[in-house]
């Protein structure tokens, strides 16, 4: 399989001296394409960090990150931001859905971004919405949708340019238990059409519907194996 996804000895030191933090101490991870991996730790334990650093939103102290045979671990903000912008579809816990903007201008917002043409932002726009089932909520702006339909649209959004990589920060953390499974759904059909699912997650059970389970304890990778069937 394709490497898409390759961490070599990173380390993120907060407060460098006599009280310092190693947040990441030595983590090595591979990826390839097409995986589903959840990345599971409790709070502290140095899970935030490595999403973070996966999706570009930081830069490690050491070590180095390859996204796509990309160098990125050494880049400048602008650089980073071109690549969060093409190469990372991001969901987040709290949804980032902007408040006046119905669900499909929501899509459309990163697309205008990448530089898309009107009709073509509309027509993935739409594609992607569909493919979470809310077709019928276009117009919708996020007050008039319940949890679980904010989070498919974010997870519309984070689909429509069709990156590389889903990175899914805590996806389910603010929904009940119904809502959750929906979710989890869209993320193991997105797995199963070929996409790169990455979500970060407290809750074993959660992490039990990934492929892979990649577990993380003060700092360094402590587990890391395959779910059976």
């Amino acid at each position: 399989m394709e490497t898409l996804i390759k961490v070599l000895d990173m380390c993120k030191i907060y407060n460098p001296g006599e009280n310092e933090v190693r947040a990441l101490d030595h983590v090595s991870l591979e990826i390839n394409r097409g995986e589903f991996v959840a990345i599971i730790g409790h709070s502290g334990s140095g899970k935030s960090t490595l999403m973070n650093m996966l999706g570009c939103l930081d830069v490690p102290t050491s070590g180095s990150y390859y996204l796509n045979g990309k160098d990125v671990s050494m880049m400048k903000d602008n650089q980073l931001s071109e690549i969060r912008n093409q190469e990372i579809g991001f969901i987040f816990q709290g949804f980032n859905l902007i408040a006046n903007l119905n669900a499909i201008e929501n899509v459309e917002l990163p697309l205008i971004y990448r530089g898309i043409g009107k009709r073509e932002r509309h027509r993935l726009a739409e594609e992607a919405l569909k493919k979470v089932g809310l077709e019928k909520r276009m117009g919708h702006r996020p007050s008039e949708m319940s949890g679980g339909q904010q989070q498919r649209a974010a997870i519309a959004r984070a689909i429509a340019a069709e990156p590389p990589v889903i990175l899914a920060d805590e996806p389910t953390g603010n929904l009940d238990s119904a809502s959750t499974q929906e979710i989890m759904e869209i993320l193991k059909g997105l797995h199963r059409a070929g996409r790169s699912v990455i979500l970060i997650t407290h809750d074993n059970e959660i992490a039990a519907q990934a492929k892979r389970v990649v577990r993380i304890l003060d700092g360094r990778i402590v587990e890391d194996y395959y779910n059976s069937e």
